[in-house]
């Protein structure tokens, strides 16, 4: 399975932070066709600043497993609601 928003062709002026990142990325890799994706910024931070991509790499990671937890409780909430009303 691929995430498809990381070949998005990221478009400048729509703010100075994102001009500042995509003037950054295009001289750090220089591409052909002078366009920047979203891998293309995943793959400098990850190498230019890697504490930035563990963060959220590891509050994603939190917030997804704290959801299965939740969704596992409402399961057997609801699994044991069904028994309860089955008698």
């Amino acid at each position: 399975m691929e995430n498809e928003n990381l070949s998005k062709i990221i478009k400048k002026e729509e703010s100075p932070l994102k001009d500042l990142v995509v003037d950054y990325v295009g001289e750090k890799l220089n591409p052909d066709n002078d366009e920047i994706t979203v891998e293309n910024i995943v793959d400098v931070f990850a190498e230019d600043f890697p504490e930035f991509l563990l963060a959220i790499a590891e509050e994603n990671w939190i917030s997804g497993y704290s959801q299965a937890l939740s969704d596992l409780d409402f399961l057997k909430k609801q699994q044991k609601e069904s028994k309860e009303n089955e008698v």
